[in-house]
């Protein structure tokens, strides 16, 4: 990596650049936007998830599919994570600022090795645990992580193959092992939403739990297909 002619170098000084143009205060946001900022935003985005799934689910087997996928997204970051230590061994790959001068470095303390991003690992688990659950919460989530990796290379603490690397073991471990997961987490959520103490936390629809093929008031008779999927989900 010590050539300017390779393309992950050039990327990384052309991204890095941009901190030239940008006043300090933006800097400044953009290194706590990268390091906390973030993965706080995914945390907020899955609470979300959370209440709109046990609102809205139109019975409590989609409701419990649904919740087991969500558990799994940060399950999969912290197994993506401990995937990322042999791997971050093996390669032994400096930050980019231990061989490249003139970088503006955004945080302070980074001392161990570069490939691959953590942050861009858990961020991508995350999101792909999103996606599995529901679209639109889903694709929130990518856009976090694709931004979170810019930010990585941005604050001048990863190249860009560093990021692309976090971005597809994330992805990887996060579908590769869900089908294990989830057979593994489903009767989990599913004793959880049973329970007459703790059920709400996994399905407390608006109005109430409400029957398969029950009639909907107002709805002339029709009755509730509980088989189908609402606002893009993904889990039932």
């Amino acid at each position: 990596m010590a050539g300017w002619d390779n393309p992950d170098v050039d990327l990384l000084y052309d991204i890095n650049g941009l901190t030239e143009d940008t006043p300090a205060w933006v800097d400044r946001a953009m290194g706590h936007i990268g390091e906390y900022g973030i993965l706080l935003g995914l945390v907020l985005v899955g609470c979300w998830a959370w209440w709109s799934v046990r609102r809205r689910s139109a019975d409590r087997e989609t409701a419990v599919a649904s919740m087991a996928a969500l558990l799994w997204g940060p399950l999969a970051a912290g197994v993506a994570v401990l995937v990322n230590i042999p791997i971050r061994g093996l390669v032994e790959r400096p930050r980019p600022f231990v061989d490249h001068k003139g970088l503006e470095v955004l945080v302070d303390g980074k001392t161990d090795y570069s490939f691959v991003s953590d942050h861009s690992t858990l961020v991508m688990a995350l999101a792909v645990g999103l996606f599995m659950v529901h679209r639109r919460f889903g694709l929130v989530g990518l856009a976090l992580a694709l931004f979170e990796g810019f930010c990585r290379v941005f604050m001048g603490v990863h190249y860009p193959t560093d990021v692309i690397g976090g971005l597809a073991l994330g992805t990887a471990v996060a579908l590769l092992l869900a089908p294990v997961a989830l057979w593994l987490l489903t009767p989990l959520v599913r004793t959880v939403a049973r329970s007459a103490r703790v059920g709400g936390l996994v399905w407390a629809p608006v109005g109430g739990p409400v029957a398969a093929g029950a009639r909907l008031p107002g709805a002339e008779g029709d009755r509730l297909d509980t088989g189908r999927r609402y606002d893009g989900d993904l889990a039932a």
